[in-house]
């Protein structure tokens, strides 16, 4: 609007507009004309620079002279607009066009104010009546775009801003519209060279930096992301935005005392900002400060009662992932059903459900997986919940009858996950069936809701019928995977990514099949079937679970045999004694349990020289807070804490694999099993001590041995486990012969086509085949 007026103040107003009105010939109507121009580019000229007072009164003053002046009517009903005058601002524009129905401008600004009222359909009808008049009106076509962004309409706006670039390119208002309407529909690749363009035109562009720093997170580009928002906020230090998406981005890596810090100045500057509050919180939940993160949502909650994200993680965050000394597992659980049944109850107003989906997969009670009890009931609660307000963001679509499908053609098996990279889930389960399901009866399809792109996501597109990958939002994914009509969808893990749980609550496929990546029941009613393994699981196991439970042979997957390199380990640099025993504790923090803390000293105090072997997590809080609990549990043995136990950075493969091939004994987490920790041991020839858990969940390297042939090596009791730790630790001869066992039996382990072959027929039943 501005460039436009700075162009009518170097012309007549007749010649701006385009009028219709025949020029006057005679001397006095020309000086005439000229007074009224000059009063149109005094008023211009008040209204260009802000005084807008002095705009009004001049516009007023022509207008009382001449009634019918179209560019004064349009100019005062922009400025009506200016200052919020809407209904005033269309009355007046609408003069002017009545007047002059070919003001290209005037339409154009109409258009504005229709946006600014929130009637988009006549903002759309009347910027492209300005382009039916003049379809190089740049304007018009950046706010068609504007109006066709605000429907959510995305690729209509990008085609907009498109027009708009062919017309100029000089313009980094429009590079960086279309930047926002391509990250808005998870095209963040192609956003961030929009952004580039308009930051090339305007470096100083505080909101172009902020957006290409949230397109390169979304990317997975964290470090770029995290300097493109601290140059936003060289350019503007009070910047809300720059500062709440680099706490975001700060917390994303790790980095969570920035990210407090960020969050900290950014409530300075808006300190009712229920986000802030909330990614506080989240932050501070990350490390496990619960209190101080539930005190962050209620304050979210005060500054917005309807709030669903944040009253959604008030209630997650009574499960702490790491217990202290003294804190009752059974009271959290108890707290836990409360807080479930008040969350079912808070959804009850409209106006909360209709923002629960949001909410979905925020949190996720998955900490609730490392209590070794039956978790069916909560869950089932829980996934109830989920189904529920899912609904109110997608509503559930007629999916075929797989009894009805032909018998011909491959049946459609989807995979959905964001672990297509060399991760634990990948390994274990997904890469089997990439490898060895038979192309020829079964058509894989790939949603990979990661960023990453490794050689096993290479693989994985290699091997799939279509492989789908971006940053997509819920919708989106929802219609990719629903366009390609799965038979079969499989989620390989439920329970750790947001977006997963949210898809999965979702009916996107006649069948629809939860695995043990997370392995814990989902008590989603969408989810019909459970796949796991007949080694993993106890009798009577079916009741642990919402699903129907599907025991495939062995351990129920095909992992791929491959050697274990090693790096060179020097055991002094974390003052190990090689002479000493040293017995690997590979679990994360959250899975050990206070009630088994009695087992390492009782095995220390056994040993009296020993070392214990822990890694360092990545959240340093969590591993601090284990450390604590169990300096108090060696204190109370009467034993030397630091004599016994070390605390080392997290490996990187090789090097977990060096020190393993060092160690005498591995020591698997009771309760919640490791199940790649201990075939990567198995791998290195490390004894493993073991007992079966209660669940699948801690049985998976109990059913490692029990599937080598070595079921004596699997403790029944805490009491056994003791033992067969101790024996193995102090009996060089005994260890020796349990590491030939070992390597005798590994190769029952890697390739086993058994459980791909059960799973086939399984399939091709449930896919109505």
């Amino acid at each position: 609007m501005f460039r436009w007026l700075r162009n009518k103040g170097k012309k007549s107003a007749d010649s701006a507009v385009g009028s219709t009105r025949p020029a006057a010939p005679a001397t006095a109507a020309r000086s005439a004309d000229a007074a009224v121009s000059q009063t149109l580019h005094t008023a211009m000229q008040h209204h260009h620079e802000g005084r807008f007072a002095e705009a009004e009164a001049a516009y007023r003053e022509l207008l009382a002279a001449h009634p019918d002046h179209v560019d004064a009517l349009h100019l005062l009903g922009f400025l009506a607009h200016q200052l919020g005058q809407h209904d005033r601002a269309v009355e007046l524009i609408g003069r002017a066009l009545a007047l002059n129905p070919l003001n290209a401008p005037a339409h154009c600004n109409l258009g504005k104010v229709y946006h600014a009222q929130g009637r988009l359909d006549p903002a759309i009808a009347s910027h492209r009546r300005a382009l039916d008049l003049s379809p190089g009106h740049v304007e018009a076509h950046v706010h068609l775009g504007h109006a066709f962004a605000a429907r959510a309409e995305l690729a209509a706006a990008a085609a907009c801003y498109r027009e708009a670039l062919a017309l100029t390119t000089e313009d980094p208002a429009i590079h960086y519209a279309l930047g926002t309407a391509l990250y808005g529909q998870g095209l963040a690749a192609d956003s961030i060279a929009c952004f580039r363009a308009a930051l090339a035109l305007n470096p100083d562009f505080p909101e172009a930096l902020c957006d290409l720093g949230s397109a390169c997170k979304l990317l997975n580009r964290v470090d770029e992301a995290i300097e493109h928002y601290r140059q936003a906020l060289k350019v503007k230090p009070d910047s809300f935005v720059a500062l709440f998406n680099l706490g975001i981005a700060c917390r994303d890596k790790g980095a969570r005392e920035e990210a407090l810090a960020c969050f900290e100045r950014a409530l300075g500057l808006q300190p009712d900002s229920a986000a802030a509050h909330y990614c506080m919180g989240h932050t501070l939940a990350d490390e496990d400060r619960l209190d101080e993160a539930r005190a962050c949502f209620q304050r979210a909650l005060s500054a917005d009662p309807d709030f669903a994200e944040a009253r959604w993680s008030l209630a997650m965050s009574c499960l702490p992932r790491v217990y202290g000394s003294g804190e009752d597992p059974a009271s959290v659980r108890a707290t836990f059903a409360a807080e479930l049944e008040a969350l079912e109850r808070w959804f009850d107003r409209p106006s909360r459900i209709a923002r629960g989906p949001a909410a979905v997969g925020a949190d996720q009670p998955f900490a609730l997986a490392y209590q070794e009890e039956d978790n069916r009931g909560l869950m089932q609660r829980y996934g109830a919940l989920c189904v529920r307000l899912m609904a109110q963001r997608i509503a559930p679509q007629p999916l075929p009858d797989p009894a009805n499908h032909a018998s011909g053609g491959a049946l459609r098996i989807g995979v959905v996950s964001q672990y297509f990279r060399d991760h634990s889930v990948w390994n274990a389960l997904m890469k089997g069936w990439f490898r060895q399901l038979d192309s020829e009866r079964f058509a894989l399809f790939a949603f990979d809701l990661g960023t990453s792109d490794d050689r096993e996501t290479a693989f994985a597109r290699s091997r799939a019928a279509r492989f789908f990958q971006g940053t997509f939002d819920l919708p989106q994914w929802a219609d990719q995977i629903t366009q390609q009509r799965p038979d079969v969808l499989i989620y390989p893990e439920i329970g750790m990514d947001p977006m997963t749980l949210r898809l999965a609550s979702l009916r996107l496929a006649p069948v629809q099949i939860a695995t043990w990546g997370h392995p814990e029941t989902t008590g989603l009613p969408t989810i019909d079937y459970y796949l796991s393994a007949q080694d993993l699981e106890p009798p009577g196991a079916a009741a642990h679970y919402s699903e129907q439970l599907v025991a495939l042979p062995h351990l129920g997957c095909c992992v791929e045999s491959s050697a274990a390199p090693a790096a060179p380990c020097d055991l002094g640099q974390w003052g190990l004694d090689p002479q000493r025993p040293l017995l690997v504790c590979p679990g994360t923090p959250f899975k050990y349990a206070p009630r088994h803390d009695r087992v390492l000293t009782e095995i220390a105090q056994r040993l009296g020289d020993c070392q214990f072997i822990f890694f360092q997590h990545w959240t340093r809080r969590l591993s601090d807070q284990l450390q604590h609990r169990l300096r108090a549990a060696f204190a109370q043995a009467g034993l030397r804490f630091e004599r016994h136990v070390a605390f080392i950075p997290w490996q990187p493969r090789q090097g977990f694999h060096g020190l393993m091939q060092r160690a005498d004994v591995f020591l698997d987490t009771i309760g919640f099993s490791g199940f790649n920790t201990a075939l990567q041991a198995v791998q290195c020839g490390l004894p493993i001590v073991t007992r079966d858990g209660r669940f699948l969940r801690g049985r998976l390297a109990s059913g490692i041995l029990k599937r080598m042939g070595l079921r004596d090596l699997v403790a029944g009791s805490d009491a056994d486990y003791i033992a067969l730790a101790v024996r193995l630790a102090k009996d060089a001869a005994f260890r020796e012969t349990v590491r030939e066992r070992m390597r005798a039996a590994r190769h029952r382990l890697f390739d086993d086509l058994a459980p791909i072959r059960a799973l086939e027929e399984f399939l091709l039943r449930a896919g109505g085949r």
